[in-house]
């Protein structure tokens, strides 16, 4: 794991569905799919008996909405007695700890996921002052930290507080620092804020350099 801490380790179990795997077609129908295998893959985790459990598929959060991802994730908590968060939910606290309220977004999704994407940040409170989907791509796991780069460069406009690169499948952590070098304002991912929130509600207050100001934060 790139961002590995002393002490820390971390267990993984795939969710399911049919189809290609981080293909544009059928995204919905994938999450949906996913969210249905997921008693079972929280049931396998369970085992190792984890501090927390998160859901790291931030589109997932997109198709279930504000109350289908709550009602959820308290029902894999009851069932598996073990905390359970998202990676959106991460992104939520991510943003309120950078006192982030107006937001540039940018995904490796369709168009359609990237707006439901927009109506979903802007259901939670925020302001999206731009938006758009990373073009050409024909499957999420292709694209390259470059692209990710270029993409938020592309949403980056002065009226943003920040810029949030959705879809975990996306390569984001390496560019994370440089595009806070080059932007001058906090740019930040769902993968960096899986990492933070799942660390600090664990206890672990290590800051991780070299990933963007959030990963240094309490």
């Amino acid at each position: 794991m790139l961002l590995a801490v002393p002490g820390v380790s971390v267990h993984f179990h795939r969710m399911s569905a049919p189809g290609e795997t981080g293909s544009l077609e059928g995204q919905d129908q994938r999450n949906r799919a996913m969210v249905a295998s997921l008693d079972g893959a929280v049931e396998a985790l369970a085992q190792v008996k984890p501090d927390l459990i998160v859901l790291a598929h931030t589109a997932t959060s997109y198709t279930l909405g504000q109350r289908g991802e709550a009602e959820l994730l308290a029902r894999l908590h009851k069932q598996s007695g073990i905390p359970v968060v998202s990676a959106y939910g991460a992104v939520l606290a991510a943003l309120e700890r950078l006192g982030v309220k107006r937001v540039a977004l940018g995904a490796p999704y369709s168009a359609a996921t990237t707006e439901q994407g927009r109506a979903h940040l802007e259901s939670c409170g925020y302001s999206v002052v731009r938006h758009a989907n990373l073009q050409g791509v024909v499957n999420i796991y292709d694209t390259t930290a470059d692209q990710a780069y270029r993409l938020a460069r592309s949403i980056d406009v002065p009226e943003a507080d920040a810029v949030f690169l959705s879809g975990t499948g996306m390569p984001t952590l390496p560019v994370l620092q440089m595009l806070e070098r080059d932007l001058g304002k906090p740019a930040l991912s769902s993968n960096a804020a899986m990492v933070w929130h799942a660390l600090r509600r664990c206890g672990v207050r290590e800051p991780i350099a070299g990933y963007g100001r959030l990963l240094t934060l309490e």
